[in-house]
């Protein structure tokens, strides 16, 4: 019987090497299921990004719990209402909320160093991508700390869901070892 798997969607100039992913990932093994987690490299355009993970999941065969953090929640938010399926945001970015205008020029990696040109072409296609909640979907991981993106945002996009909204915190959402067995019982495995 197919135990389903944990899809990790890192965020922006982020990779799988994101203390998140690895700790996620020690986790799994630990438990006898490394098997059943990915984190891909994901592309810095948009839409090739959603691409590679539509893929992913359309290959799984089976149950596939979304996990995002950041950017990668936005993208979490799309898939999981693309192919019904359930999702933890992490500090997601809510994109119908963002100038993204802000984020246009070049970039690097925060673990390869790869550079890249974030485009007002790549904003267009992450406002393509906005895609309303449907509650019983998701869970929401908060730290009002968050100095990147304000957690207003997503606990006011996201009203209605699970939310887990905790004081202090930074963007890396630090309480997020404490999580990490919850999260893979909210994934079924």
């Amino acid at each position: 019987m197919d135990r389903g798997l944990i899809l990790y969607l890192h965020g922006f100039c982020s990779s799988p090497a994101s203390w998140k992913s690895r700790l996620l990932a020690e986790e799994m093994a630990r438990r006898g299921l490394a098997g059943h987690f990915t984190c891909p490299q994901l592309s810095p355009v948009p839409d090739e990004a959603v691409a590679g993970a539509s893929r992913l999941i359309e290959a799984a065969g089976g149950r596939v719990t979304l996990v995002g953090s950041s950017l990668g929640g936005h993208y979490a938010n799309h898939l999981a209402e693309k192919y019904d399926l359930k999702a933890v945001l992490i500090n997601p970015a809510v994109v119908d909320r963002l100038d993204l205008a802000d984020f246009v020029g070049d970039h690097a990696n925060f673990h390869s160093g790869e550079r890249f040109t974030f485009s007002a072409a790549h904003a267009a296609q992450l406002k393509a991508q906005v895609a309303r909640p449907t509650p019983e979907r998701y869970w929401l991981l908060l730290e009002e700390g968050d100095e990147v993106l304000d957690f207003r945002q997503a606990r006011d996009f996201y009203a209605g869901c699970r939310q887990t909204v905790l004081a202090g915190g930074d963007h890396s959402f630090t309480k997020f070892p404490d999580f990490v067995p919850q999260l893979i019982e909210f994934a079924g495995l």
